[in-house]
């Protein structure tokens, strides 16, 4: 099975218009979609320690990954309907992040960016 960005956007997509879903995933209802996702994702970790967090037995582990693949799918659809190439976006953010974050300046704090004085 192959594992690339690209290759599941197309599988992802062959998907919902084998079901004729396509009339359904316009960007606004991937992203509600997404956002409803995420919200599952957080109720996992509701109320847990940062340690607890970190250590999650092996049957929330395992609802943990799908919800993950849940936000996953759902991120994927919408960056295929804009044209939006997923690796190049993230990449150029980090860029702007590394600009944003210098190292020596922001080691160990986690303030915003416009936190930091110039």
């Amino acid at each position: 099975m192959a594992d690339s960005l690209d290759d599941l956007s197309r599988r992802l997509a062959e998907f919902a218009q084998a079901r004729d879903w396509e009339q359904f995933h316009s960007p606004k209802n991937l992203s509600m979609a997404l956002i409803a996702e995420a919200a599952e994702l957080v109720e996992h970790f509701q109320w847990l320690t940062q340690k607890q967090s970190e250590h999650l037995p092996v049957d929330k582990l395992e609802e943990v990954r799908m919800e993950l693949a849940d936000i996953q799918i759902y991120l994927l659809r919408i960056a295929e309907r804009l044209g939006v190439d997923l690796i190049k976006a993230a990449q150029e953010k980090m860029a702007l992040n590394e600009h944003r974050y210098p190292a020596a300046k922001v080691r160990g704090s986690a303030r915003r960016a416009s936190e930091y004085e110039e």
